[in-house]
């Protein structure tokens, strides 16, 4: 044979055969143990094969032990190149309140005419003592010890403090979706408000003009660039906004700290007692509503949260003293700019004055503002990645439809969800579409996150109390930080006609979606049924030699979602042996379970003593693409190596060689729910309601890689107790009743 004719050989034993991909490449090669000599095919060699495969059905890769420490290849090191991409991922929206915050405290107290020292020391130190005890003592000094296995936000808490009550579903539910509903609203706010900045340079304003709309068309575009950046992930994200925040921050700290030389008195903005003194007097013409502008300090606390799983929590504790430090020292330049302009009567002409954009000089101005609109870019990443971990943990929990993720980068906090991508793009533009401008969003910002914190502060009770064992803390933590943001939320409140509800109806658009999830798959748990495996070998064993009926295909392959290996879910089994019998070679049962372990590519199988039944457990790495064919197509050969498979001849094929192995089904089962079924109509309509959000989550062969595989779907009845019907009574054919 020609050399030519080998490599032709070569190239046709790696061709994919009905859908069923060759083999993976070393690099993602599963591993079985024990490992199995290779057999000829005679009984002797089956017979050891099959002894090994009953050994094996007990193996299983190592797992993370509850209680233990976590696995160390979660830990993200410190390191000077972590940083900045925590700088650049995950401060963002809170990196981005001083172009927001004083401006609506000043717009609160009647303007630039009203502005007095005790206005500046006392609204200040609201702000400064806000952004202290939420982001700085709630969060990172007390919820990023709440992790789980490294990824942060209200889900990961949740999934650790669960077991403790079922009513802790709510408060997780209401935090996740609120926060959902606003991180919606975070990219238009912010980027908003740094395009409507170029108004403040002659040139550009001079472009743009006094129509809104132009500002709307430009912030429409960013948008639109922003979320399409997306795929490719975090950590190059980061790498690419980790300078420019570590640029903005500097720019905030330097110009502030200048402004603050000018007058060192507002240094005593510092202390406490002004703010407390400020809140209750009378010259406050906003009364505890100053609260809720103060709060916008601090509404990426939340999101720091839900990062905390891109970045690790140790580069969140190096680089927020440097946040925190730049944020205060330009609140203090604005206050000390706000001093010294007072009653300036060319300054109460202009309308919306911001102090963060006309405290800079006319020199500096140009770069300040190109600044403060990537910055706004950057500002909308913490959401929107904080929207993928909390997306990505809420599938996990089962409280929404499982989803397409991919994970671009080397970590696996670091995920990307097209879906969900989408869905905040489009809800992106309809807000800034609705708002316009920046005045009218800020009106609708902030009072859905006040909902979260409160919800994150009674599970982070629950972690205290009942997971760490802390006997007094946690009670004085709870009654401190409930009264703390329930007076945030009170004064939020004012929002709600002024477009406070457009967020508060995403947010229970959202949890009306977890509760219908939730609702649907308890019904389906409470009807499901486990049927032992071995009950029905002979059955399936008399179908396989049943000529009476067509054969489907060589292999037919189910997907399962139970780890248990002696029985399958009574709807597989129907499939098989009800709904019109499906004769095969062979039948596989797959499960498929995510691993910690970023790398793990692991099989365990039992064939029940047979060679026509396998019970395959795939433990696939969370880095590992779960192309089901290709892994399957591995296992047969090992198993056709081994004797474990007998040979399935085919007598066509294009290949000199026919493959030994035979043709690939692939069967998707979908639960129905017939209109006859007897269950209570709530019932009924969160089943309903589960089906129809699970047809818009995408199709499972898309998720396991089953594109270019035969695959159909086979609906079967959700088995719960029928209406009787009413009896017919026969008649004769020329009668009528």
């Amino acid at each position: 044979m020609s050399s030519e004719d080998k490599n032709r050989e070569l190239d046709e034993a790696s061709e994919e055969t009905d859908g069923v991909a060759a083999p993976p490449d070393s690099t993602s090669s599963l591993s079985i143990k024990p490992n199995l000599s290779s057999g000829k095919g005679n009984k002797r060699g089956r017979k050891r094969a099959a002894a090994s495969s009953r050994k094996r059905k007990s193996v299983r890769p190592p797992k993370t032990i509850k209680g233990a420490s976590h696995p160390q290849t979660h830990v993200i090191p410190v390191s000077l190149a972590a940083m900045l991409v925590t700088i650049g991922v995950v401060y963002g929206d809170i990196g981005t309140s001083p172009m927001y915050v004083t401006k609506a405290l000043l717009a609160g107290n009647g303007g630039i005419m009203s502005v007095t020292e005790e206005f500046v020391l006392g609204a200040l130190s609201l702000v400064i003592w806000t952004v202290t005890l939420l982001t700085t003592v709630k969060y990172v000094l007390i919820s990023l010890k709440a992790d789980n296995y490294g990824e942060g936000g209200i889900f990961a808490l949740y999934s650790i403090v669960r077991r403790y009550g079922k009513w802790l579903i709510i408060p997780a539910m209401l935090g996740g979706s609120a926060l959902l509903a606003d991180g919606v609203l975070t990219p238009a706010v912010t980027i908003t408000t740094g395009v409507e900045g170029l108004r403040t340079i002659p040139e550009t304003h001079a472009i743009i003009g006094d129509n809104q709309m132009n500002v709307v068309v430009i912030t429409l575009i960013i948008v639109c660039i922003l979320f399409v950046v997306q795929r490719a992930g975090t950590s190059k994200i980061g790498r690419a906004f980790g300078p420019v925040m570590l640029g903005w921050f500097l720019f905030l700290g330097i110009t502030g700290l200048l402004f603050t030389f000018t007058n060192p008195k507002i240094l005593l903005a510092i202390n406490p007692v002004y703010g407390l003194q400020f809140l209750f007097s009378p010259n406050n013409h906003a009364g505890i509503m100053i609260l809720g502008s103060c709060f916008l300090a601090t509404t990426g606390a939340e999101a720091l949260y839900s990062d905390m799983g891109h970045v690790g929590k140790g580069n969140i504790y190096a680089t927020w003293p440097f946040v925190k430090a730049c944020l205060i020292l330009s609140y203090l330049g604005q206050g000390a700019w706000l001093l010294a302009n007072a009653g300036n009567p060319e300054l109460a002409a202009i309308e919306d004055l911001n102090p963060f954009f006309q405290m800079l000089p006319g020199v500096v101005r140009p770069f300040g503002v190109v600044f403060s609109v990537l910055a706004a870019i950057i500002a909308s990443q913490a959401l929107i990645t904080g929207a993928f971990s909390l997306v990505s943990e809420a599938s996990r929990l089962d409280l929404m439809p499982h989803l397409q993720v991919f994970y671009p980068s080397e970590t696996k906090g670091q995920l990307y969800i097209p879906l969900v991508n989408k869905v905040m793009w489009a809800g992106c533009i309809i807000v800034v579409l609705l708002f316009q401008s920046s005045a009218h969003m800020e009106a609708a910002y902030g009072l859905a996150i006040t909902i979260t914190m409160l919800c994150t502060t009674v599970l982070l009770f629950i972690y205290l109390h009942r997971v760490r064992k802390v006997k007094f803390f946690p009670f004085i933590f709870l009654a401190f930080f409930v009264m703390l943001e329930g007076f945030f939320f009170g004064s939020s409140l004012t929002k709600f006609f002024h477009g406070g509800y457009f967020t508060i109806l995403l947010a229970a658009l959202i949890m009306g979606v977890m509760l219908c999830w939730y609702a649907g798959t308890a019904v389906e748990r409470r009807q499901a049924t486990l049927l032992p495996v071995r009950k029905y070998l002979d059955q399936l064993a008399r179908l396989r030699d049943d000529t009476t009926y067509d054969r489907l295909c060589d292999n037919l392959v189910y997907l399962t979602n139970g780890t248990n290996t002696d029985y399958l879910d009574r709807d597989i089994l129907y499939s098989i042996l009800d709904k019109h019998p499906k004769r095969a070679r062979a039948w596989w049962f797959i499960n498929v379970e995510v691993m910690d372990d970023p790398h793990t590519c692991a099989y365990s199988i039992e064939d029940f003593g047979t060679d026509y039944v396998f019970r395959v457990h795939l433990f696939l790495g969370y880095k590992v693409n779960q192309r089901i064919n290709a892994y399957l197509r591995q296992i047969v050969q090992d198993l056709s190596a081994t004797g474990e498979l007998p040979p399935q001849t085919r007598d066509y094929s294009v290949y000199k060689r026919p493959s030994p192995i035979g043709s690939f089904q692939f069967c998707m089962i979908r639960k129905t729910l017939a209109p006859e079924s007897d269950v209570v109509s709530r019932e009924r309509t969160a089943i309903g309601l589960k089906y129809a959000i699970r047809s818009f989550a995408g199709s499972p062969a898309q998720w396991y890689g089953l594109e270019n595989s035969s695959v159909f779907v086979e609906y079967v009845p959700l088995f719960t107790k029928f209406k009787s019907a009413e009896k017919l009574v026969r008649i004769a054919p020329d009668d009528r009743p």
